[in-house]
């Protein structure tokens, strides 16, 4: 498995403005006397479908292809969108030189090397949460992004949320004072998956490219049409899942833009007796040290339960905030608190609306294609906040602290925590396994 240290990752993503202005510098030329940004839709199932109703929904976009193995979820979103063309393998539409961009809804194991695939092959790419199923598929999608100059814009909304982004703004111009503590959370009841014993794959399901790169293993019923989250092979966990929404925005709010040295997560199966083997209970604390000097450091903290309706503020998705002068509560729910450092509130000035440039996450893909522009979530933000469920879950697997040397982009004196921040993939190779991790 390929190691990416510091040196060589800062040089292929040439990190900061420059590498953002070659990627906006060259931003392909739209295709079409429409003038219409061509898009492919990779995954159409729950997340995949609403991608397809987004960009059917923008009058500047022609959505042209849309691609499942699932037959029927295929030809579903090929009614839904007249003249868009299903197909079964994303390979089609890469091979496609006249689509300029394409959406991928896939399950997380395939999030990273189709996205690697789309920008090597000249593709803009929006690609959901997490970007990355694994931390080096994260930094290898970074690379990517910056060696083809490619836009890639990452699924975690809330960067194009305007009530969230003026809340941010508040924090910014000091409302709290210096924000030193955010806690994020996010807690709601999933589902019991059951137990399960390998069987035969339903008709119409080509279960061997879904599993593509992933090591294979044989069809369960309930490691399929969305309970893959709960399986390593294949997901992230709750902590990849929804937890990366609420961990973005507290990071944003926190206002730390580099990775944590130091994780420390401790959860497990509390609650559900099931084939899932991802934690329903978890508690994970973040630290990043700045320059090592008191009041440059800062604590990020998570809280995940997936078996209870009973949620902190009566909001099942929030943050909050500890400032030197206060505390904010922020939900993307739209809720709003501010407290001063003697819990009194502060009159809570209207967010502004204008701290972002579009108010719509996939207009603001297109929009940023087509304007050169890095878009709100660029892939490198994404990637910052989707490390955060790589190393969380890491950490809880593991049941140990992890430090990360920057530098160096390993566990310190940990070699089989620095091994699991790849994976392995199938035996024998597969065609869609990044390169530079084979």
């Amino acid at each position: 498995m390929a190691n990416l240290d510091r040196r060589k990752f800062l040089q292929a993503t040439a990190s900061g403005v420059t590498a953002v202005s070659l990627a906006h510098a060259a931003a392909r030329k739209v295709r079409g006397a429409s003038g219409k940004i061509r898009v492919g839709v990779i995954g159409v199932g729950g997340q995949g479908s609403s991608h397809v109703n987004k960009f059917l929904a923008l009058t500047d976009v022609d959505l042209v292809y849309v691609c499942d193995p699932d037959q029927e979820r295929a030809a579903s979103a090929a009614k839904r969108a007249p003249g868009a063309r299903p197909v079964e393998d994303l390979r089609r539409i890469l091979d496609d030189t006249s689509i300029d961009a394409v959406s991928i809804a896939t399950p997380d194991h395939w999030h990273a090397p189709a996205a690697i695939l789309a920008c090597e092959a000249g593709k803009h790419v929006y690609v959901e949460k997490p970007c990355c199923h694994n931390f080096r598929e994260g930094q290898a999608l970074v690379a990517a992004a910056r060696r083809h100059n490619r836009v890639v814009q990452h699924g975690t909304q809330q960067r194009s949320n305007p009530f969230t982004a003026g809340a941010i703004q508040l924090l910014r111009e000091g409302i709290i004072g210096d924000v030193l503590v955010a806690k994020a959370w996010n807690i709601q009841r999933r589902a019991n998956i059951g137990h399960s014993t390998p069987g035969e794959p339903p008709a119409g399901f080509n279960y061997d490219l879904w599993v593509g790169p992933a090591p294979f293993v044989p069809y369960r019923h309930n490691c399929h049409h969305y309970t893959w989250h709960w399986w390593y092979d294949f997901g992230t966990g709750d902590l990849g899942n929804d937890g990366v929404h609420d961990l973005d925005y507290a990071r944003w709010g926190l206002g730390v833009t580099e990775l944590p040295t130091k994780v420390n997560a401790i959860g497990g199966k509390y609650y559900f007796d099931d084939d899932q083997q991802f934690p329903d209970t978890m508690t994970a604390v973040f630290e990043y040290p700045g320059n090592g000097q008191v009041g440059q450091r800062r604590q990020l903290i998570f809280e995940m339960r997936i078996w209870s309706r009973n949620y902190p503020f009566n909001t099942d998705s929030g943050a909050e905030f500890y400032g030197t002068k206060g505390k904010m509560l922020l939900s993307k729910r739209g809720k709003l608190e501010i407290l001063d450092d003697a819990n009194k509130p502060i009159e809570t000035p209207s967010p502004r609306p204008d701290v972002v440039q579009v108010a719509d996450h996939y207009a603001d893909f297109i929009d940023a294609i087509r304007n050169q522009r890095a878009p709100n979530a660029e892939i490198e933000i994404g990637f910052q906040s989707a490390a955060l469920c790589n190393l969380g879950n890491l950490s809880a697997r593991l049941g140990r602290s992890l430090e990360l040397n920057r530098q160096t982009m390993a566990i310190v004196d940990d070699e089989e925590a620095t091994r699991f921040l790849g994976r392995s993939y199938r035996e024998g190779g597969h065609w869609a396994v990044p390169q530079e991790l084979a």
